[in-house]
């Protein structure tokens, strides 16, 4: 019997691979090239799957143009790269990778503050421009992690594990805001107190942004809102891109209105905002906070799963869009 055809958009794993193809006659992107949209639409020709990482923008051009195109399995928790309106339109079932990335992203978050607060990146630098000539009292002297406090901005599972490193590991004051307000045992479990977000912003010594994007929460940190923070204060964003305004934020660290950023992820990333790699208090990561062997494999194979599951099982494990699709 012929096997279903599916494409993997960029390289992954071998044993990622290998594992699809016991199920799948598959085209992949072992060479990692960057494929146009227009290239992606002649790949995707004959597919009925593609597994996705987040790059490859899943519209509805792309749909009109492979109407045989059933499944879209993003390697990553977040899943703006999916028009899933469009996509539960033309009956293409969208899935993500949740929970497999949590606590790897969220000790990543917490280092990113760590290095951030305490000015890790900066001082590496100057060392090893070899200015470092004697002791002074107040040489990168950053700010108190322990016993501060730290606001966090979207509580779902990444945003609780942070909150938890903080309260239980570093006895943090910690507060968030969220859509919605958690139950009363969560925020127990979390040792964590609801605010408004201008409070949170006016208060916290560290922010810490966990919001998936959308069109609702771009620019959730722009210049008004730096505005309110303390000049003391950190931000850190390990969300996405286009959660923060990146050009404010440049001008907010080099007028000092802001202490340091830490910052995972950025506007029209691989990108970055030039003005953002002129000021030296800001720490720069290229989009890894799940980037573990463990972590990355786990997501790997969810989306392979996803594959197998709604194709050959007819059951994807973590769907977006299930009811939609179903509802066609």
């Amino acid at each position: 019997m012929t096997k279903p055809q599916i494409l993997v958009a960029r390289k992954i794993f071998p044993a990622t691979i290998a594992y699809l193809e016991q199920h799948f006659e598959v085209e992949s992107n072992q060479d990692d090239a960057s494929w146009t949209k227009a290239e992606l639409i002649a790949r995707l020709q004959g597919k009925v799957g593609a597994f996705t990482t987040g790059s490859e923008r899943i519209d509805a051009e792309l749909l009109a143009a492979c109407p045989g195109l059933r499944i879209c399995a993003n390697m990553a928790v977040g899943y703006n790269n999916f028009d899933v309106d469009a996509m539960s339109a033309a009956g293409v079932l969208a899935t993500n990778a949740p929970d497999v990335l949590t606590e790897t992203t969220a000790d990543f978050g917490f280092a990113l503050l760590m290095a951030t607060a305490r000015r890790v990146c900066e001082s590496e630098h100057f060392l090893r421009a070899g200015l470092w000539k004697k002791w002074s009292y107040d040489m990168f002297a950053g700010a108190e992690v322990h016993g501060s406090t730290l606001g966090i901005i979207g509580m779902g599972r990444i945003g609780q594990g942070i909150a938890k490193r903080g309260a239980f590991g570093f006895g943090m004051n910690v507060v968030y805001h969220n859509r919605s307000q958690l139950d009363a045992a969560t925020e127990a479990e979390c040792k964590a107190r609801f605010v408004s977000k201008e409070e949170l912003l006016k208060t916290a010594d560290h922010v810490v942004l966990v919001v998936p994007y959308s069109a609702a929460s771009h620019h959730t940190i722009g210049a008004a809102e730096l505005a309110l923070m303390q000049p003391t204060a950190t931000l850190v964003n390990i969300a996405r891109g286009g959660i923060v305004d990146d050009a404010a934020l440049a001008a907010a660290l080099r007028e000092g209105r802001i202490a340091a950023a830490g910052l995972d992820v950025f506007e029209g990333e691989p990108k970055v905002h030039p003005d953002l790699l002129t000021v030296p208090n800001v720490v720069l990561t290229p989009h890894i906070a799940s980037a573990t062997v463990a972590t990355r494999t786990a997501m790997a194979r969810l989306a392979a799963d996803n594959l197998v599951g709604f194709l050959i099982k007819n059951k994807a494990l973590t769907p977006i869009n299930a009811a939609q699709v179903a509802s066609k």
